[in-house]
């Protein structure tokens, strides 16, 4: 039996499309309905590591838990990992299979590929294959929610789209427009994008969903009247502006915690002390997640920096994730942030690097595979020699560190040699530095703790952890406000009958359409 669906599209890319499909996801589930998320294609430098070693987008795990069920590859079989303003790493069922050029990904010559799905360079080439992993899911689950990318009226992109009206056409999804009203123009946007569509398409967009509203839904009322005379269809809810619910979407610091993991009034801190984090916003940035769980503990202050002012008065600097290893150390040392890290580890005052960050404190790295850059100096304060290994390392570690277990994933292509130092987690400590791959570590609760004890002491801080912090609880308190965001201002029943039964027949064609 083939379940149901529904694609929820935006005008813009952040116009809320990963919180609702979440949210729709934690709605049904809590209706006793077997949901799943899905994406066809996603670009995104933050990424998750699913427990058979595949390589997803976060933002589809982050829905996977919504949805109360395990993320696996099925749920995002494209995943392009930007290298540069034109190139892509492409990850197809978890697994990399090559760099390819914008140009040559979506239709045009360039790019290389060693996959034999994408010979010549074709996102078209991965129709069929995307196409089949909806529909495994469909035979398995009541209903799969699919989440679109960027906007389904890139009319440039359209003959060769994957993700958007593409999918919904070959599956027959009823499609929910999501349009962020807090930018302004979400009338303009919703009755453009489907005005820019084909009629096949058109036929397939059941109507609207307004995010980010700030005000009395009254006044709003008249214009969405008049967008329904105009389009034949309607919106199917308003949903109030609601701070810090951007968890793991695509890219951007707009997305980091900034404190936004528990917007509610946050306890004071225990101690007499606040914790102040720098994270250095290398370029390339991956899997800036990893201090949402900093951020979530009262009276720590995470903040991302770029100057070496910046870190003056941090008591804790991270160094995180990267795709461009080479690439950030050239960044660290041209910004004089190099030389700053190097004087709070001649001073005893905390670092952590994870993973690209973890490799840009050692002392030598060999890199003919992601730069291409071949030998090149670390920053020297771990005792730690990097080689970029063609084969990227996708793993769920477990283990202990400080006392206490801890669980992560791996992303790397960098296989790390450790020379010295004290052994923590897979890389190494050197006194109040530390370094290792491991994504996710900061989420395990007791070991947060111990680790903030320890930043704490080599700062000079009276700062004293709270005892009871669970991120993952707080990780499902937002899921669930998501869940309540869709069940108290969405039309429910007629989001399930769009579900259950696909777009209602008869929508009328908005000119002028496209090919």
């Amino acid at each position: 039996m083939r379940g149901g669906g529904l694609l929820v599209a935006g005008t813009t890319s952040d116009a809320g499309k990963s919180v609702v499909t979440a949210g729709i996801c934690r709605w049904l589930v809590r209706q006793g309905v077997k949901v799943a998320p899905f994406k066809g294609q996603n670009m995104s430098l933050n990424s998750f590591v699913t427990r058979e070693g595949a390589e997803i987008g976060r933002a589809q795990a982050m829905q996977a838990q919504a949805a109360r069920v395990e993320p696996t590859a099925l749920m995002n079989p494209v995943l392009l990992k930007p290298g540069s303003d034109r190139s892509s790493q492409v990850v197809l069922m978890g697994k990399p299979v090559g760099e390819l050029s914008a140009r040559g990904f979506f239709g045009g010559p360039g790019g290389s590929s060693p996959g034999k799905m994408l010979h010549g360079g074709r996102q078209k080439e991965l129709f069929e294959p995307v196409l089949a992993c909806l529909e495994e899911l469909r035979a398995t689950y009541d209903a799969v929610i699919c989440e679109g990318a960027g906007s389904p009226a890139e009319i440039n992109l359209r003959r060769t789209d994957i993700v958007n009206m593409g999918i919904a056409r070959a599956a027959r999804l009823p499609v929910v427009v999501v349009g962020d009203i807090d930018r302004g123009g979400v009338f303009a946007q919703f009755f453009g994008t489907t005005a820019l569509l084909a009629p096949e398409d058109q036929e397939l967009v059941a109507g609207y969903l307004v995010n980010k509203f700030r005000g009395d839904v009254s006044l709003l009322e008249p214009g969405l009247d008049m967008l329904h005379g105009l389009t034949g269809r309607r919106t199917f809810g308003v949903l109030p502006y609601a701070h810090g619910l951007g968890i793991d979407e695509e890219d951007g610091l707009r997305v980091s915690l900034r404190g936004a993991v528990r917007e509610s009034v946050v306890a004071p801190p225990v101690g007499a002390d606040v914790l102040r984090v720098a994270v250095c916003a290398v370029p390339l940035m991956s899997n800036f997640t990893d201090v949402d769980a900093l951020a979530a503990e009262p009276g720590v202050i995470v903040r991302f920096v770029d100057r070496p002012e910046e870190l003056a008065d941090a008591d804790l600097v991270v160094v995180p994730g990267t795709r461009g290893t080479v690439r950030a150390l050239a960044w660290l040392r041209e910004r004089g942030l190099a030389d700053a890290l190097a004087r709070r580890a001649a001073e005893g005052r905390p670092v952590l690097g994870i993973c690209g960050g973890f490799q840009a404190l050692g002392e030598h790295i060999d890199d003919e595979v992601e730069s291409k850059a071949g030998a090149v100096a670390g920053l020297g304060l771990l005792p730690v020699r990097v080689r970029f290994a063609p084969e990227k390392t996708l793993a769920r570690p477990v283990g202990e560190a400080l006392g206490e277990r801890v669980e992560g994933y791996e992303i790397h292509h960098g296989v790390a040699e450790v020379l010295g130092g004290e052994a923590f987690l897979d890389g190494c400590r050197v006194g109040a530095v530390w370094g290792t791959h491991w994504h996710g570590s900061l989420e395990s609760d007791g070991f947060r703790r111990a680790f903030l004890r320890e930043v704490a002491a080599a700062a000079g801080r009276a700062f004293v952890p709270a005892p009871d912090t669970s991120f993952g609880a707080l990780r499902e308190e937002q899921l669930d406000r998501l869940g309540d965001l869709i069940e108290e201002h969405a039309d429910t029943g007629a989001l399930l009958r769009l579900i259950e039964k696909g777009a209602p027949a008869g929508l009328p064609f908005v000119p002028p359409g496209a090919p």
